[in-house]
């Protein structure tokens, strides 16, 4: 789902991730190193999944800085370098989900060019994948990353991972709802929801086809609309119900069960870097009860909830992206 944006998607066609071939050039393997995140050159990265073994991945992209920031649970365990869209080529900031992932993905447009360890996030061509890193934004759109570092993060990544592109980074904060999603809360209430997660716990690498279908919810206060989406269509809408300020670009990822809280743990990022972080309080927001009711029947861990104050446009929409750009 895209909103409307200076940006024309739908003219990026393919000119948005080619980096050539000589992107085999430079640092391409990279290197694990033990340093401050702020002193890591070209091509180094650091890699701690020990420090959060489980739950939910999402990955900020932080342009000013060069570095992709990966997230499990709200606890960073993996910085890198990184090469984004060079001038006229920018990459674009917004909220994307991985919609395909290819190993050994070569480049249909430029040449056969490889792009390993493909984490697609839009259909026209951005994408995250190992490439030259020369210490500055350099690519067509994508966003490169050293050839080791794609492979770890290749392998924690599933279809539906959240990718938030911001100009500059914001860490995540934590936020629970008192009850379940935009409802008050009410005695039995936390059970209830319990028995409904349970079977829909996320498998290792969530497949479009598989059982469950990846959700995610867009609520718009220009349209005063929450509309929920299962894999890349759109399936219901119902009313948005907030306190009539402006929601701002957050992104909400849904954790579980808050047991000391008993209520809903949420990951909350801002993904517009020109924006301040704010309060993240899911409790300004609301639906009518029918509309809970299909919000319960959708939702899962790992489903992610985007605040925006842009119009909704579906005719914007590329093939089956997912994208709330900035």
């Amino acid at each position: 789902m895209a909103a409307k944006t200076r940006l024309s998607r739908r003219n990026f066609s393919a000119l948005l991730c080619v980096s050539g071939l000589s992107m085999l050039a430079g640092p391409l393997a990279g290197q694990h190193v033990y340093k401050e995140i702020n002193a890591l050159q070209p091509g180094e990265y650091t890699w701690h999944p020990e420090r959060q073994p489980e739950g939910s991945v999402s990955i900020v992209v932080s342009l000013d800085e060069q570095r992709v920031h990966v997230y499990r649970n709200g606890v960073r365990i993996a910085v890198s370098t990184c090469s984004s869209g060079k001038p006229g080529h920018e990459t674009p900031t917004g909220v994307f989900v991985v919609l395909q992932k290819d190993r050994n993905h070569r480049s249909s447009t430029y040449n056969n060019a490889p792009m390993p360890n493909m984490n697609r996030l839009t259909w026209d061509g951005i994408a995250l994948h190992a490439g030259n890193l020369p210490g500055y934004p350099a690519s067509h759109g994508c966003v490169r990353l050293p050839l080791k570092f794609s492979e770890r993060l290749f392998e924690v990544t599933h279809l539906g991972t959240p990718v938030i592109i911001a100009a500059s980074g914001s860490s995540p904060a934590s936020a629970v709802h008192p009850g379940f999603i935009l409802g008050d809360y009410s005695e039995g209430e936390f059970e209830r929801v319990l028995a409904t997660l349970e079977p829909r716990k996320r498998p290792s690498d969530w497949a479009l086809d598989d059982a469950y279908p990846i959700t995610s919810m867009i609520a718009s206060s220009h349209e005063e609309r929450i509309i929920i989406l299962e894999n890349d269509r759109q399936v219901a809408e119902g009313p948005l119900i907030w306190d009539g300020r402006p929601l701002g670009p957050h992104v909400y990822v849904l954790h579980g069960p808050d047991d000391g809280l008993r209520g809903m743990q949420w990951q909350a990022i801002t993904y517009d870097g020109t924006v301040a972080q704010a309060d993240h309080d899911l409790t300004r927001v609301g639906t009518d009860h029918a509309f809970r009711q299909v919000i319960a029947h959708h939702s899962h861990p790992g489903m992610i909830f985007v605040f925006t104050d842009l119009p909704l446009h579906p005719e914007n929409r590329s093939g089956r992206d997912f994208v709330i750009m900035s």
